[in-house]
This record gives C-alpha cells, structure tokens and sequence, in this order.
C-alpha cells in the first residue's frame, strides 16, 4: 500500500510546492520588479504618505471638494465589498437612493450627470465624468473663494482621456482632482 500511496504524496507535495509557492513567488517578483506600482495597488502618495489609490474612489463630503460617484460597496468604498447594488431600472430602493443622491445637490435628478446618482458595477469606481466634473465647478469656486474658470481649467487639466482616443471613455480621477485643488497656491485668483 505504501507503494501505491508514496507517489500520490510526492505529487501532492510537488503540486503544493509549485502551485502555493513557486509560482506566487514568481509572479511576485515579476510585479515588483517591472509593474511596482500596480502589484502595489497603485497608490497615490503625497508628502511621503500615501493618501489613496488610483483604483479605489474615496467618499468627499466637503463642499469644497468634487464629489465623487455614489458607493455600492460595502459602508462605502469598501474594497473588501466590492460590488454593484443589482438593482433594476424599475426598483422603488433605487428611486429612493438616486433622490437623495439628487437631494446633496439641490437640483432636479434630471439635471444632474447620471455618474453623480448611480453606483459603478464595482461600487469603488475613482473617477466622474467631465460632465459631473463641471457640474461641480461652481459649488466648489464659491466653497474656496476661486474663479470658477480656476476650477474649470484644473478639471480640463485633469481629464484622462480614451487609450488610443478609442478605448474607454474621458475621465477624471476624483482624488487627483482634489489633491489638484488642495495645491493651489494661496493666490491663485482669490476672490
């Protein structure tokens, strides 16, 4: 019986071996050493500290700041509970969330770009579109007593745009975009 159970454990331990070791190993190494700063998360860092990721949106509340999408993820920007809310264009939960979505911003839901009301399929979506970029221009030259074409021209500066013009859709990274107007110098164009 050893004979025909000895086989089965060295295999066992060779499998184990490569699929639980080695090739993490590997794969590690090869992230770390030609794609750090994705295999790290790709983490923002300012100040030697990091404050976020490029990945991973972050719930502002501030006037002062853009307002990123809503998150369906967990208590908000979970990323342990990534997911989508599954609800349907018919479903009474999510008439209730995009009105009080549309309630922050003092306007009729219809005015509103639909990124400002509605989670991503991930619930932890980073970025807006320009549009929701620019409907938040004015809320945030008033809170920080700029020129709205401040704003505006930090927002154009920002956009990311589709790969190769085609692939994807123009964007911009809400937490870039905040940073962005955190290192305003104190006058530019104070009001």
């Amino acid at each position: 019986m050893l004979q025909t159970l000895r086989p089965a454990f060295i295999l066992f331990a060779l499998i184990t071996f490569l699929t639980g070791i080695a090739y993490p190993l590997a794969l590690t190494a090869i992230g770390q050493t030609f794609f750090q700063n994705p295999a790290d998360g790709s983490p923002i860092v300012r100040d030697g500290r990091v404050v976020g990721s490029e990945l991973i949106g972050q719930s502002f509340t501030r006037a002062d700041y853009f307002w990123g999408r809503p998150s369906a993820a967990g208590s908000g920007y979970d990323a342990r509970a990534s997911s989508g809310s599954n609800l349907g264009p018919t479903a009474q939960a999510l008439a209730d969330r995009v009105r009080t979505e549309a309630e922050r911003f003092g306007v009729a839901a219809r005015d509103i770009p639909v990124d400002l009301l509605t989670t991503s399929g991930s619930g932890l979506d980073p970025h807006i579109s320009p549009a929701a970029a620019h409907f938040q221009a004015q809320r945030i030259a008033d809170a920080r007593h700029i020129p709205v074409e401040t704003v505006r021209r930090l927002i154009e500066a920002n956009i990311e745009r589709p790969v190769a013009g085609i692939l994807g859709e123009a964007r911009v990274n809400v937490l870039e975009l905040n940073l962005t107007l955190d290192g305003l110098p104190a006058h530019e164009g104070a009001s």
